[in-house]
């Protein structure tokens, strides 16, 4: 257009307002495979190590027990690569960030329902009270306060050992230690035997407890110490020994109802302790509320000390105690025989 009395003007075209995005333009956005690959392959990784682990082989470190001891701290991994994924937008890697939750539920799940049916016929405890327990005298008020009928302690020192012995009477008129673990029971303890998982010194024995209700073949054991390692990884070789050993022995035993207590150094889900877990029930499995970690007091990361059971005893409630000043925690079951 052109003005006479002046320059000529363009006219302009009114502006077209912007297409609204559509609802497919937007999921091709979200599922977009170049944004947040590096998430998604990251959820994939976990998913795998969660469906895996057994697979994860034990010739270099140890790694497949190292990783099934810490198996269930995988979860964490769940809600971070999530919140990445949406903060970028990432519908692929919500996606994988989504599958290694669904499957780290149907692995531990049903651990986070509360499985107590009540009091039982008896109340067992377990607890490594550390040779270098500074309390002593407050661990045994714990263990005495905790109404278990039947106590073994792992990790007693020869000085230590007398101390339990005279402060446990009054509550467990029975008790035998054999080496560094002990049993004290207020029903009555015979047909002792130390049992050999290859250690060179006594760790562990077997005794026959008479019950009310009837006799239990009682193990107790403190399986060798693993640890990590960064230039051999996980040492878990003579544990696994002492393992196969004991479940041997627990195999072997003649009685029907067994029950084992102690620091296995171990998890359920290490392969490694297969030879007794695959013949055995956890307490805090079937009965607990949670994952029960006992092991280290001052930041529960493991439940390396176990009550197990077979032949028929059926576990109603499994806990564990507050700390004393060992650096595990005891763990407490009740039974019904």
């Amino acid at each position: 257009m052109v003005r006479a009395d002046g320059p000529a003007v363009l006219a302009q075209e009114p502006e077209r307002p912007e297409r609204p995005e559509s609802g497919r333009e937007r999921l091709r956005r979200w599922f977009d495979w170049r944004r947040g690959w590096p998430l998604t392959a990251l959820g994939l990784l976990v998913t795998g190590l969660l469906v895996l682990h057994a697979q994860v082989p034990n010739a270099i470190g140890n790694l497949g027990s190292l990783l099934e001891t810490f198996l269930p701290w995988l979860g964490l991994a769940v809600p971070v690569l999530l919140a990445l994924a949406l903060w970028r937008r990432a519908g692929v890697a919500v996606v994988a960030a989504l599958l290694p939750g669904a499957v780290w539920l149907n692995l531990f799940g049903a651990l986070l329902v509360d499985k107590s049916s009540g009091p039982g016929d008896f109340t067992v405890l377990t607890h490594n009270v550390a040779a270098a327990n500074d309390d002593p005298q407050g661990t045994i008020r714990m263990l005495t306060g905790s109404g278990a009928e039947i106590v073994a302690l792992e990790e007693l020192s020869a000085s230590a050992a007398p101390v339990y012995a005279e402060g446990l009477a009054g509550a467990f008129p029975y008790h035998v230690v054999e080496g560094t673990v002990g049993l004290w029971s207020s029903y009555p303890i015979d047909g002792v035997a130390v049992v050999d998982i290859k250690m060179g010194w006594t760790r562990a024995f077997r005794a026959q407890v008479t019950t009310p209700k009837g006799p239990l073949a009682v193990y107790v054991a403190h399986l060798p110490s693993v640890r990590v390692k960064f230039d051999s990884g996980f040492t878990a070789g003579r544990r696994d020994v002492s393992a196969q050993a004991l479940g041997d022995a627990i195999e072997h035993e003649p009685l029907r109802k067994v029950l084992l207590l102690g620091d296995l150094n171990g998890t359920m889900n290490d392969r490694s302790l297969a030879p007794v877990t695959s013949q055995m029930r956890s307490a805090q499995g079937a009965a607990g509320d949670g994952f029960g970690f006992s092991w280290p007091a001052s930041f529960p990361l493991a439940r390396i000390d176990q009550v197990l059971s077979k032949g028929g005893l059926v576990p109603t409630d499994s806990r564990t105690l507050p700390a004393d000043a060992s650096d595990h925690l005891a763990v407490v079951a009740d039974y019904r025989y």
